[in-house]
């Protein structure tokens, strides 16, 4: 029986999500994408969870495309792996990176290790990245003749110039995490990124779950949208806060009642 590639458990607030394919440095195929998609739409539907780390088994957050795994599956189960490159939709190779962005909570990826190609992809469709010291970082494509598909010029876009993002994925070269970092593609750089993420998720469940849902989808939204869309999506998302149950008991915590508790997320 194969083992599950992807491991979700929930401890109090927070769910974490592990690759786990330890033995390959969390290559990803196929099978790993799937299950990804299927945590994430898992937990969407989660109104108790209040943030998600994702992170990896074994020495690496996640080396990118397991190539040998893929192209040594048989002509007819490759030419079905790459089927969904000839549709004119979102495939599953880019819904695996930005779904994380439909998800109502913060997600932290806490990267180690290797972080190349499918992995800094997926790394940066969560909302913050804190990494350690030794990681290396790369997108790597180029040394396959290939190039960032997995939603890559949607994310690398919003934390890099793009003559940067060019030059990057020109030549696939291989990031230490303090240059990474300078750079924009990681948030910090910590000495245990896991500890660190784990934290940081319980510091931001002390805040209302409903502001920070909204925070969350009003810089998805707004991010390079205009000045007027931006603040029109401001208008919208106030609303949606401003009077109701988390915002009165946000209120109230800070005037006398610092344990009251929050009432489950609105969305």
């Amino acid at each position: 029986m194969t083992a599950a590639r992807v491991l979700v458990t929930i401890e109090g607030p927070i769910a974490y999500v592990r690759l786990n394919r330890p033995d390959k440095h969390n290559g990803v195929d196929v099978a790993m994408i799937l299950e990804l998609i299927a945590a994430a739409k898992q937990l969407k539907r989660n109104q108790d969870i209040r943030a998600v780390i994702l992170h990896g088994e074994g020495p690496s957050f996640c080396a990118g495309l397991d190539i040998k795994g893929v192209m040594g599956a048989g002509k007819l189960k490759v030419a079905l792996a790459f089927l969904p490159l000839w549709k004119p939709w979102a495939n599953r190779y880019q819904i695996v990176s930005m779904i994380w962005r439909s998800l109502s909570v913060p997600v932290i990826a806490a990267i180690h290790g290797n972080c190349f190609g499918a992995g800094i992809q997926l790394a940066l469709g969560a909302d913050i990245r804190l990494a350690a010291p030794g990681c290396r970082i790369s997108i790597m494509e180029a040394k396959w003749g290939l190039i960032p598909d997995m939603a890559g010029t949607v994310l690398l876009r919003e934390v890099l110039p793009k003559d940067v993002a060019l030059e990057l994925t020109y030549t696939g070269r291989v990031l230490d995490a303090v240059e990474a970092q300078h750079l924009g593609l990681l948030t910090r750089v910590v000495d245990d990124p896991l500890a660190a993420a784990k934290a940081l998720a319980n510091e931001i469940a002390q805040r209302s779950p409903d502001s920070v849902a909204a925070a969350k989808h009003l810089f998805d939204e707004t991010w390079g949208n205009s000045e007027y869309g931006a603040l029109a999506a401001e208008r919208k998302w106030q609303r949606r806060l401003i009077g109701r149950r988390n915002q009165r008991i946000a209120s109230a915590r800070n005037f006398g009642k610092p344990d009251l508790p929050y009432a489950p997320r609105s969305w």
